[in-house]
């Protein structure tokens, strides 16, 4: 099939919902009734994030923030800030993925951290600034650590397993896309 074709793109578009479905249904299996020391990785960002590098048209905005709502509602988070701050995370990496298509996997992987960074920043700010209830900062620090931590995983999975790789020069340009 061919990767331009409009049929493989839906269907990617499915695999992306499809796989932040997977992802929230293992989050939310009971394995340990006992509280955690530590926040695991927040892999559906990972994942959005990924996505979103590699191949912007797969992962709509509109697709990462039903997703995102979603989680902020199944997970009991405020709904909509943590979605909001994805959407603007994503469509920040989607703009700078023009660059980073010819960058090593390094700089992918600096970008990813500093947004990953602003958007925990933003999270506790706003969490802060409306009094709202929130995790303590260690918890915060050790998800968004673990989150990095996690990236290159998500990216050796989405990319060997799903088949998500980064469009080649002259796919961006049939694309219509920048080079």
């Amino acid at each position: 099939m061919d990767s331009m074709s409009p049929s493989r793109l839906w269907l990617m578009r499915a695999a992306f919902l499809g796989l932040a479905l997977l992802i929230m249904f293992f989050h939310l299996i009971p394995l340990d009734t006992l509280p955690r020391r530590w926040a695991p990785p927040d892999l559906l960002i990972a994942a959005a994030f990924a996505w979103c590098l590699r191949r912007p048209d797969y992962a709509p905005a509109v697709s990462i923030a039903a997703v995102m709502l979603m989680a902020d509602l199944l997970f009991q988070r405020p709904p909509g800030l943590m979605a909001l701050l994805a959407v603007l995370g994503s469509e920040y990496l989607k703009t700078r993925a023009g660059g980073l298509r010819e960058a090593s996997f390094a700089g992918e992987w600096l970008a990813v951290c500093l947004t990953l960074l602003a958007i925990t920043v933003l999270n506790r700010l706003v969490l802060g600034v409306l009094s709202v209830e929130q995790a303590q900062l260690s918890l915060s620090l050790i998800q968004m650590a673990m989150t990095m931590l996690a990236y290159p995983l998500v990216v050796l999975v989405t990319q060997s397993l799903m088949g998500v790789r980064k469009l080649a020069h002259g796919d961006a340009e049939a694309m219509g896309g920048r080079a």
